[in-house]
């Protein structure tokens, strides 16, 4: 059966410089198995499919996949879904888009020219016990003092983040995958004084997860959902600020956080580079 499909990419102006996502826009009838054989096809770090939502607020619901299994919520794979479902004729029934997924309705809001989610609760949080930070550390190539504190931040994915002490070292960093295991690991380091040019871009993140097949995610809506939530309820960041992800592998993602009071919102641009039909 032919399907319409799009391929976004997500977290930057710039088409090609930030994540792409595979969208499947008329999934109705898709078993999870051609699902998930799809996005093995696909291996992009995550794509999706697009069906009638299954609860009244919902305008659509949306089934995430990795190269290796299922997601509950993603973050760059809901900003290009909503884009491409928008640019396929979707209307919302409300001001805002809600979408339906593993984790409950999400919000989404146009946020002039971005697209911007509303970061669900975490669902779990709390500092990482020493021996798991010295086993990531070692994995990471770090040295012990180049971490400041390490945090588990679970939004679905089991996000255990590392601060380090300086954004350029986030960069540096050579993960040995094997020994990463099944860990979804992000770091994250402030940027004092902002990108020259880009004095908004407070920090520099990454993010691995060879477990899901995803060695190293270019941008990352959940993580960053996930860290903003853990930041803002310390008070260690800002209301707003703009988070850089993918440099250390040649993307440019920009994340922009605004916590607003009641929702922290996770934004990016969206623009497809792929416009087609699939045959499923």
């Amino acid at each position: 059966m032919t399907r319409r499909f799009a391929q976004v990419d997500v977290f930057s102006s710039k088409p090609v410089a930030g994540n792409p996502v595979a969208v499947v826009v008329d999934a109705e009838g898709l078993s999870g198995e051609q699902m998930a054989a799809f996005a093995r096809w696909t291996n992009l770090s995550e794509t999706t499919f697009v069906l009638p939502p299954t609860i009244p607020e919902a305008d659509y619901r949306l089934r995430i996949f990795t190269p290796g299994g299922e997601l509950p919520f993603a973050g760059h794979p809901t900003l290009g879904s909503a884009h491409a479902w928008l640019e396929a004729g979707g209307t919302p029934k409300g001001e805002r888009i809600v979408q339906e997924c593993g984790v409950g309705p999400v919000a989404i809001r146009r946020d002039g020219a971005r697209l911007a989610f509303a970061a669900p609760p975490l669902l779990g949080s709390g500092p990482v016990d020493a021996a798991t930070v010295a086993e990531i550390v070692a994995a990471l190539g770090l040295d012990p003092g180049e971490v400041v504190t390490g945090e588990w931040v679970v939004n679905g994915p089991q996000w255990l983040v590392l601060v380090l002490s300086s954004a350029h070292r986030v960069i540096e960093v050579e993960p040995d995958f094997a020994a990463l295991g099944e860990y979804e690991v992000g770091l994250i380091a402030p940027y004092p004084e902002g990108l020259p040019g880009e004095p908004e871009v407070g920090y520099e993140v990454r993010a691995f997860a060879p477990g899901l097949g995803i060695a190293e995610d270019p941008v990352t809506g959940s993580l960053n959902a996930g860290i903003a939530a853990w930041l803002r309820g310390s008070g260690q960041a800002p209301e707003s600020y703009v988070a850089a992800q993918g440099t250390a592998i040649g993307r440019a993602g920009r994340v922009h956080i605004v916590d607003d009071g009641t929702d922290i919102w996770v934004g990016g641009a969206a623009t497809t580079v792929i416009a087609g039909t699939v045959v499923l």
